[in-house]
């Protein structure tokens, strides 16, 4: 897929509407709301994830993030918390992407890739295959509490750009972004969507200053040509 000019952002982690609404103020194009996970931040429960999603307004994304490897979970899990996007953060053991968007019309299926090498790049152009979308991040399914996201780590950045270019779905990079390498993070890779959590807190809460920054550093960054 061709680089893109401006990239969307995701702020993940949201907590709460009071937290929704203002990265939606600050220019959000999307929210990454956090079920259980076996490690990372920002975890709240399926009825608060049904709660805030109920009150963002439709040209927002909602992202649910599930560590839930069967379909037949995930499936449920959305019907309940009702986002219009699924981040799978995990490996499906119990059934197939294609099962999964035949389940769930309408809903956008975002699979997760942790870039930990040149073998990640063939992963990511599998899943692209049935994906609506990559999200690229630096956990590590291997360990034995697995990481799923919200590392605050970045990843080699020369796979996340050969994945964007060989893949034709949209591709968001995720893994320690701030407003210090975001400029770098876009021309280098030229993602559709940018997606962050930690740099735009202080205490665990979202902070709006930080925010603005964020949203600032991103503007009149020139991605590269293709």
């Amino acid at each position: 897929m061709k680089a893109t000019v401006t990239p969307r952002v995701k702020i993940c982690c949201i907590s709460s509407k009071e937290e929704a609404a203002l990265a939606i103020e600050c220019g959000a194009s999307a929210l990454g709301l956090v079920s259980h996970m076996p490690s990372g931040p920002g975890v709240i429960t399926d009825q608060q994830i049904a709660e805030i999603a109920a009150t963002v307004p439709p040209p927002i994304a909602t992202f649910l993030l599930t560590s839930r490897q069967s379909i037949s979970e995930i499936i449920s899990q959305q019907q309940f918390c009702r986002t219009n996007c699924i981040q799978i953060c995990d490996h499906l053991t119990g059934g197939t992407h294609r099962e999964l968007k035949d389940a769930l019309p309408g809903i956008s299926i975002i699979q997760v890739v942790h870039v930990v090498g040149p073998e990640s790049v063939e992963e990511a152009c599998t899943a692209a295959r049935y994906a609506d979308a990559i999200l690229l991040d630096s956990g590590n399914q291997k360990l034995a509490v697995k990481e799923l996201g919200g590392t605050g780590k970045t990843h080699d950045w020369k796979f996340s750009k050969m994945i964007r270019e060989r893949i034709d779905v949209p591709l968001f990079l995720a893994g320690g972004l701030t407003p210090e390498n975001v400029a770098q993070a876009i021309q280098e890779v030229g993602p559709f969507g940018l997606d962050l959590c930690s740099s735009v807190r202080s205490s665990g809460k979202l902070d709006e200053t930080k925010l603005r920054r964020f949203f600032a550093a991103v503007q009149g960054v020139t991605a590269p040509a293709c």
